[in-house]
């Protein structure tokens, strides 16, 4: 049983998860959108808001906590000259899914994950 067990697998294995979210949020703050599938968008959507959310607060420490879990440093540097400020007087709720419709090639279900302006 999986009480209380958080995340979702995605159908991979940890490493090529966490390198599946990695990547996910380092484009969604470099294109301040991306389209992905429903599942990888909400699994993506509370690690990238509590990136916003570390940047906001804008210390060493939370700045080490988001160069732990992004890839590229001008991202991250983008994120807390660019995107943070941008958010400063916005307690929460920095992305939101759009739906697309269904994808050709098997039919799953395409969203936008983008940031609110």
């Amino acid at each position: 049983m999986r009480h209380h067990v958080a995340g979702r697998k995605l159908g991979r294995s940890t490493g090529q998860r966490q390198a599946l979210r990695r990547n996910l949020i380092t484009q969604l703050f470099k294109y301040s959108r991306v389209k992905t599938t429903v599942a990888k968008a909400k699994a993506v959507r509370a690690d990238a808001e509590k990136m916003v959310t570390l940047a906001k607060r804008g210390d060493v420490h939370a700045h080490r906590l988001v160069a732990a879990r992004m890839n590229e440093p001008e991202v991250i540097k983008m994120l807390f000259s660019d995107v943070a400020p941008r958010y400063q007087d916005r307690s929460g709720g920095y992305t939101r899914i759009l739906h697309l419709g269904r994808r050709q090639g098997d039919g799953a279900e395409m969203v936008m994950l983008e940031l609110v302006d």
